[in-house]
């Protein structure tokens, strides 16, 4: 599907020693796989289980093992593996072992669908940093009604009961949207009775990165309106009051006089995403084409010294954008950026109505609490 992006004009590499200076790669996300055993409503990258040709894409266990190496001699510390599902893949046991013995600390992301007595004997043996799995919903109507997998909430329960009994630490990440928002105080009921230290929800949906209409079209159905948003994270206590507190922290915004810079965010400075198919993104929402380093015809090295600056260096032409966004006092509190205005406009450089909703909805929310 061809994008309508705006000209952007790209500066010269030697820009990047000026903005990018401190930048050093301490973490990087691994996405192994886009395929996935469920068919959630709000999912912006899936694929299914059995497509043949996105599984033929998959980076394999020796070209992983390079880039990783690649990442360890640039300083990197930790690493992310994601997909899709990751479990999927039949060689996630080699991938997993193979990058803990570089002296990563390993995250994993899963739907804990797939979890296997085999999976969690190695986790109980050589133990994650941590594992977050995700909760669709705490009843079976509700969870698939979200997944659209038949039997999919029995083998999610029997998955977290694995974990638990085994005594392997989770952590748990709802996301929110309108198939299972009432069952929200539910759902939050059920994951901070079994963590202790962590819980997380997200009603923020993200487009598809493939920019399927009807999938894109069933995403924006599921989504909350932005009042609805605000007040949700309103009655979360733990959520608002971070929110009160940080409200400047919630996008790290450099400073920049020059309102024409894009990239105020931390995309890029610290982490990276490596797609599946061997792509390299800034994060995992960055998706535009003329953004995107293919590590089958250069280094992560290069990726990270030379495309990431010049990428970060990016400036609009847009009055429209710098008179609205870029001069905007409650950036921290929307959820604009370039990756996320891509995937709604085909733009980098696009306002977002419904992000800029959400923040004044959330900014109201603030004015409206007593300190």
């Amino acid at each position: 599907m061809k994008r309508n992006v705006t000209n952007i004009p790209l500066p010269d590499f030697p820009l990047w020693g000026k903005i990018y200076s401190k930048g050093n790669l301490l973490d990087f996300e691994l996405e192994i796989t886009a395929r996935c055993n469920n068919n959630c409503r709000h999912c912006y990258i899936n694929l299914p289980a059995g497509d043949a040709q996105a599984e033929a894409k998959e980076l394999s266990l020796e070209r992983i093992n390079a880039i990783a190496d690649e990442a360890v001699s640039m300083g990197a510390l930790s690493c992310l593996i994601t997909g899709g599902e990751p479990l999927l893949r039949q060689d996630f046991p080699d991938i997993y072992l193979s990058l803990k013995k570089k002296g990563l600390l390993l995250s994993v992301f899963t739907n804990a669908v797939l979890i296997s007595e085999k999976h969690i004997r190695m986790f109980k043996q050589y133990p994650p940093r941590e594992i977050e799995v995700s909760v669709y919903g705490v009843t079976r109507e509700t969870y698939e009604k979200v997944t659209r997998k038949p039997g999919s909430f029995n083998s999610f329960m029997r998955g977290v009961d694995m974990f638990i009994k085994n005594g392997i630490k989770i952590r748990f990440k709802a996301v929110v949207m309108r198939s299972n928002f009432q069952e929200m105080p539910l759902i939050a009921e059920f994951c901070r009775k079994r963590t202790k230290d962590y819980f997380r929800f997200d009603p923020l949906l993200h487009l598809r990165f493939d920019g399927d209409e009807k999938r894109n079209k069933e995403i924006k159905a599921e989504r909350l309106t932005p009042i609805e948003i605000a007040r949700l994270e309103k009655e979360d206590p733990e959520k608002f009051n971070l929110m009160k507190e940080n409200c400047d922290l919630l996008i790290q915004n450099d400073a920049h006089e020059d309102e024409s810079i894009l990239f105020r965010c931390g995309a890029g400075k610290n982490s990276c995403t490596i797609g599946y198919d061997g792509t390299f993104r800034l994060c995992s929402s960055l998706w535009q084409k003329d953004c995107i380093y293919d590590l089958t015809k250069g280094s992560l090295t290069e990726a990270y010294m030379k495309f990431v600056p010049m990428i970060r260096s990016m400036k609009t032409q847009s009055r429209k954008f710098m008179e609205k966004c870029g001069r905007c006092k409650l950036i921290n509190l929307c959820m604009w950026c370039p990756a996320h205005a891509h995937l709604e406009t085909g733009k980098l450089d696009e306002p977002v109505d419904f992000f800029c909703d959400v923040a004044h909805a959330r900014a109201e929310m603030l004015k409206n609490t007593p300190k």
